[in-house]
């Protein structure tokens, strides 16, 4: 199977940016597809951003299009998401996932405070 393990999370200002990162090992990392989704407290996880094997697609919710860009190295096995222009609506534990293997991080908390 395919771990994840992801990093970068903390606190930060309204109007701030972050970069999260996710490192993954198990599979080749050029195989599959992956994501990121978000958590916050009292509410179902949700979809955030999608980036296809190679990197030429990617997807957003409509509530981060514009402000998060989702990219890969795939020579480092590695996802990433920048986040900018960020809200307090942000703040959630993020998790990056990999739906062809079902696998998901630990998750990284983000917190905005205005």
């Amino acid at each position: 199977q395919v771990q994840l393990v992801e990093s970068g999370g903390g606190l930060v200002q309204v109007g701030g940016s972050l970069r999260l990162f996710c490192g993954a090992s198990g599979r080749t990392f050029s195989s599959y597809a992956m994501g990121w989704f978000r958590q916050a407290p009292g509410k179902e996880r949700e979809f955030v951003a999608a980036i296809t094997e190679s990197g030429g697609s990617t997807y957003y919710a409509d509530s981060v299009e514009g402000r998060f860009t989702i990219f890969r190295d795939n020579a480092k096995n590695t996802v990433y998401l920048q986040m900018n222009s960020l809200r307090p609506e942000d703040t959630a534990v993020y998790y990056c996932n990999a739906p062809r293997w079902n696998s998901w991080g630990q998750g990284t908390q983000v917190t905005v405070s205005s």
